[in-house]
């Protein structure tokens, strides 16, 4: 079996779907995802202590995590392959699902869901922390369950669509690349003092991983409102390439502009962040009322949801094909 191994399938992206569907994703200390954060953290300290803070080191994290993390887990499942084809394919099949994050997400949307429907605004404002970053402590109800939405509708590509369609691209290998690349973004792409610079490379090479999904996400996403008549298509579209620079980005705009439209509300509106307004500007139909209310977050999930089927069903189609 050997390098085959490696090549991306139809029956194994099936089953690593399946599984984060049924099972969402597993807490505990040795996940793939806390181990490149860690192993991110260490080499950041050397880094800073050899190299410095400058884009060289940036650039070499990049090429560390990716021989520690693609290289090195890819050479150990062909080596799996030429011993068992069978243990490789269960290997290979388990870190689809680990590294698959789609279930996660919409549990934590179904926790600001119920805090909200029950009217409890601190559990609410707790839940919705959990998925943006920024104050919660002035935030209305209506306001947490749109930060659920614009979350939905960017963590919808991030953490789903670009998993899957590196995965159609380059196997196994593109989604090891794509989540090493995804955490370095969300731990040193700031535009701070200390990372501005180390972080440039992860951030970059993020928003490069990210920049054909996000427009398919925007496709996708209209397309998902189809079958359902209070949803709009035309508007998540339109919305779409109207407003997606509104959003700070080349990405994630597409998306949350998408879903935007297709609801027939406006997002975003005040965010404040370490007690300062950082935006007021509102994303959507300046016609439409703000989304916030119960129904509005219960159609962004079904729209989500569906979206996540279209992704799976078009990615193991083109596994098939090609």
């Amino acid at each position: 079996m050997g390098i085959d191994a490696l090549t991306g399938s139809a029956p194994l992206l099936a089953a690593g779907v399946l599984l984060d569907a049924l099972f969402g994703d597993p807490q505990y200390a040795f996940h793939p995802i806390r181990l490149i954060g860690r192993t991110l953290t260490a080499l950041e300290k050397l880094l800073f202590r050899w190299v410095g803070n400058g884009y060289a080191a940036g650039c070499l994290l990049f090429l560390l995590l990716a021989l520690i993390w693609v290289a090195a887990p890819s050479v150990m499942i062909v080596l799996i392959a030429v011993w068992n084809p069978l243990a490789a394919a269960v290997a290979h099949v388990l870190a689809i699902y680990l590294l698959l994050a789609f279930r996660d997400l919409i549990d934590h949307v179904r926790a600001v869901q119920r805090a909200a429907d029950s009217a409890d605004l601190a559990r609410a404002r707790a839940a919705a922390g959990l998925l943006v970053g920024r104050d919660t402590d002035t935030m209305d109800i209506a306001a947490c369950r749109r930060a659920a939405i614009e979350s939905l509708g960017e963590n919808f590509v991030d953490g789903f669509l670009s998993a899957v369609f590196w995965y159609v691209v380059a196997g196994l290998p593109g989604l090891l690349l794509f989540k090493v690349v995804s955490t370095m973004d969300s731990m040193v792409g700031y535009k701070t003092p200390k990372y501005l610079r180390f972080g440039w490379c992860g951030a970059r090479l993020d928003d490069l991983m990210n920049y054909v999904p996000a427009r398919m996400g925007w496709l996708i996403l209209g397309l998902s409102a189809l079958p359902f008549p209070a949803l709009s298509a035309a508007n998540a579209w339109r919305i779409g390439l109207e407003q997606h620079a509104i959003v700070p980005g080349p990405n994630p705009g597409w998306s949350e502009a998408a879903m935007a439209g297709l609801l027939r509300r406006r997002l975003i509106g005040p965010i404040w962040k370490d007690g300062s307004l950082v935006t007021d500007v509102w994303l959507g139909a300046p016609e439409d009322p703000p989304a916030g209310s119960e129904e509005d977050l219960r159609r962004a999930m079904r729209t989500t949801v569906l979206a996540a089927f279209i992704v799976t069903a078009a990615g193991m189609a083109a596994l098939a094909a090609f």
